[in-house]
């Protein structure tokens, strides 16, 4: 199999070009091909014909989002439609990472992948527009919505309470959003598996369990026998550019449709702290 992974210098696609192994693999970045010009998609993509393309490129600063919207919509949505649209007309089956925030978070129980779009953020209608469009320009498509995607090799949450329980004795965490935290090594595994068993429509896949930012940062701090003490607080305390959803646990139901069995999120976190420490070893 032949597959383009278009956002392969962002956080989840080095892990993916890491893990994917057996299959004839092509990694590009916005520095090789800017998606909001289809004709440089469309050309790479004629080029390398690939079975498989998995959009994983995107601008994921949720706050810079807010005061760069013109920005966010034109590579969320329209660079997203530029990579359908090429996929639909090149015969390649494409996968599109997207997100929780598509949800309004008013939920208490599980979001499943038929529940209303309400995102509140302009990160969050990014995406929902893109879901939106790739459905009608490609109807074979999998929407692949996962949730607090952490990983090595770039800014995410256990790596900013690391260094912040580096220099300070007590810090401040939200315990008022729950969600599932997901670690980009068992997300890439988990996209091979959908790729190569040809999923279509939405799937929801993050780790399993869910926790809030507080419990997480608890778990990383015990993780590490770290003497920094960690402090629950309220939204309301860290205003944001952007709203986050107060509850957004995704359902694993699509996943399992898919053979799909994530491991927790407590054995995920563990993973990674490991790996990030081989490699500040190495650097």
């Amino acid at each position: 199999m032949r597959v383009i992974i278009f956002g392969a210098t962002g956080l989840l696609g080095k892990a993916l070009v890491r893990e994917w192994k057996n299959d004839e693999v092509l990694g590009l970045g916005s520095k090789d091909v800017d998606i909001r010009n289809e004709q440089e998609v469309r050309d790479t993509v004629k080029r390398i014909r690939p079975d498989w393309i998995v959009l994983a490129a995107a601008y994921t600063d949720v706050d810079g989002c807010e005061s760069n919207s013109g920005l966010a919509f034109a590579v969320n949505s329209g660079g997203a439609a530029n990579v359908a649209r090429t996929a639909k007309d090149c015969g390649a089956r494409l996968l599109f990472v997207s997100t929780d925030y598509v949800f309004d978070g008013k939920k208490t129980e599980p979001y499943e992948v038929n529940d209303p779009r309400a995102p509140r953020s302009v990160y969050g209608k990014t995406k929902a527009e893109a879901e939106l469009q790739l459905l009608e320009i490609l109807p074979a498509v999998c929407i692949m919505r996962t949730s607090w995607v952490y990983g090595v090799g770039g800014k995410c949450f256990p790596d900013t309470i690391l260094k912040l329980a580096a220099t300070r004795p007590e810090i401040d965490v939200v315990n008022d959003q729950r969600g599932c935290p997901t670690y980009t090594v068992d997300l890439s595994r988990a996209i091979i598996h959908l790729c190569r068993n040809d999923a279509k429509g939405i799937v929801h896949v993050t780790n399993s369990g869910d926790c809030t930012w507080y419990d997480f940062a608890l778990e990383i701090i015990a993780a590490r026998e770290l003497p920094t003490v960690v402090r629950p607080t309220t939204s309301d305390k860290f205003v944001r550019p952007a709203e986050r959803p107060k509850y957004s646990v995704l359902s694993a139901a699509s996943a399992q449709k898919y053979g799909l069995a994530m491991p927790g999120w407590r054995d995920a976190l563990y993973r990674y702290l490991l790996e990030r420490e081989a490699a500040v070893t190495v650097t």
